[in-house]
């Protein structure tokens, strides 16, 4: 019964169903501006002499190709940016051209080893047999190296520390920050303005009728299931025939 149904199939004329992989492709670089010229690369022209180099040139200049050899992520890396914003759950991938593996020395969640302590000097205060009472101006002790030690401070002895400006100016300032990383906080900063609404003319004759027939009352226009099909409210209703007359 299976080979006849798949032979009916071949002989008619419908086409096979195929499955769009559209829903799979969550991301999309060229939703943003600054992602989408960043995006691609610029394909070097080659050496070429001749009469039509310059329009040649020209062309290969204007042409972008994408960076196959790199994964999606690490197109993104490239940029400074990451492409999910979830925890990795089957490991880091790792980066092109990376030799050695391990921990680096700024990150925050390696222990320090206690043979390789660095010695320094600190202020300390002494009471009147000579015992160290306390240690002035150091920070607290942080033997796990926990990046919210700082931030914790329990004592009133600690002053006024400096205002956190938010993970976005702390990104900025490191050097490791990409020109696409500076550009998007920047234009973060500066919101485009907001756009007003237009009114089309069929909306305009639609409030020129309740107007006409019901004045003022927008409670009347509200509850008019002829005039106002749509059920709309009679404080949206009020503020349409506001903008409508311009005040």
């Amino acid at each position: 019964m299976g080979r006849e149904l798949q032979k009916k199939k071949r002989r008619s004329n419908r086409q096979p169903v195929k499955q769009s992989n559209k829903t799979k492709k969550i991301l999309n670089p060229r939703g943003n501006n600054i992602i989408a010229k960043n995006w691609y690369r610029l394909s070097p022209p080659p050496q070429i002499h001749g009469p039509s180099l310059q329009s040649l040139q020209l062309k290969l200049l204007t042409r972008t190709i994408r960076d196959k050899k790199e994964t999606l992520a690490q197109n993104y890396r490239r940029l400074g940016l990451v492409a999910r914003l979830k925890a990795p759950t089957g490991g880091v991938e790792k980066k092109l051209g990376a030799t050695t593996t391990g921990i680096s020395k700024n990150d925050p969640f390696a222990i320090t080893s206690v043979g390789k302590a660095i010695v320094s000097e600190a202020k300390v205060e002494r009471d009147a047999d000579g015992k160290i009472i306390r240690v002035l101006g150091t920070t607290r002790p942080n033997p796990l190296n926990d990046p919210l030690n700082n931030l914790d401070s329990d004592s009133e002895e600690d002053g006024a520390g400096e205002e956190w400006g938010g993970i976005a100016e702390r990104e900025a300032e490191e050097e490791d920050t990409t020109d696409v990383v500076r550009s998007l906080i920047e234009e973060s900063h500066n919101p485009a303005p907001k756009a007003a609404r237009y009114q089309s003319e069929r909306e305009r004759e639609w409030l020129e009728k309740l107007v006409e027939k019901h004045g003022d009352d927008y409670g009347a226009m509200a509850r008019d299931a002829k005039l106002n099909p749509m059920q709309q409210t009679a404080r949206d209703i009020g503020r349409r025939i506001k903008k409508m007359r311009g005040e």
